[in-house]
Formats: C-alpha cells, sequence, structure tokens
C-alpha cells in the first residue's frame, strides 16, 4: 500500500482500493448496480406474473371472497342493520381492486416505479457514493499546515 501522500493516477487507484478514489470508484459501481437491479427487476417480475395473478383473480372463489368482503362491509357500515364498533365505507367495485389494478394500471404503476423510485435510489446513491470518498478531517486541516 502506498503512503497517503503518495500521489496516484486514476487508474492506479482502481488497483488500489484502500485508496480515497478507488473506494470510492467500487462504491459508485456497486450502488450503480445495485440501482439498476432495483429499476428493472420488480417491474419484469410484475409484468411476468401478470397473466397468472389476473387468472387466479379472475377465479370464482376471488370474486365470492371479495362479495363476502363488500357484504360484511355493508353490514359494518349500518346499511343493512346494527352499526358495528366502527362505521365502514361499502366498496363500490365489484371487481377486486387488484384485479382492476394489475388489468387496466399496470403501465402507470410501472411509470410510478421508475420515476418516484429511480429519483429516490439516485440521490440516496449519490449520498452513498459521496459519503464513502470523504477524507479525514483532521489530517487534511494538519497537512495544509492550520
Amino acid at each position: 500500500m502506498p503512503p497517503d501522500d503518495f500521489p496516484l493516477s486514476p487508474r492506479q487507484a482502481e488497483v488500489f482500493p484502500g485508496s480515497r478514489s478507488g473506494r470510492r470508484r467500487w462504491v459508485a459501481r456497486l450502488v450503480v448496480l445495485a440501482w439498476g437491479a432495483l429499476m428493472i427487476v420488480p417491474p419484469l417480475y410484475l409484468v411476468a406474473n401478470r397473466t397468472a395473478w389476473l387468472a387466479s383473480l379472475e377465479a370464482p372463489a376471488a370474486q365470492e371472497n371479495w362479495e363476502e368482503f363488500r357484504s360484511a362491509m355493508r353490514a359494518e357500515s349500518g346499511a343493512e342493520g346494527p352499526v358495528g364498533p366502527v362505521l365502514r365505507k361499502v366498496p363500490k367495485s365489484v371487481e377486486p381492486p387488484i384485479r382492476v389494478w394489475l388489468r387496466d394500471y399496470l403501465p402507470l404503476a410501472i411509470i410510478a416505479w421508475v420515476v418516484l423510485g429511480g429519483t429516490l435510489g439516485g440521490f440516496l446513491g449519490m449520498m452513498i457514493v459521496g459519503a464513502s470518498g470523504g477524507g479525514d478531517l483532521k489530517k487534511d486541516r494538519l497537512d495544509e499546515g492550520g
């Protein structure tokens, strides 16, 4: 390992990961790899499994479960008798919301994931990369003579 005051070229800094710029490059590569995976894998998983999930939600048992839930909400809302401990709102949809979401709003969900998650992940990654290459302030002050 070269001494800390020994100047390294960018190529040499990659060879010596203990140096500040070498460590920052490795962290940046890992962050970009993780961020890219988080941007690509969940939407692909959602698209790949969408047809199977929609098929399972079109089964009569799934529709019966949704109707049972709606009737329970009607009972607790006071529309069909005594009010339960909490006044509930009866869902208006005759289909389960997840079925409507998978069928009608999948492109919007993917766009929201990429825009919002990408922005948040990008800024978080920049913070991690920036924090990984910080120097020792005491040592830097001593080197400057102050």
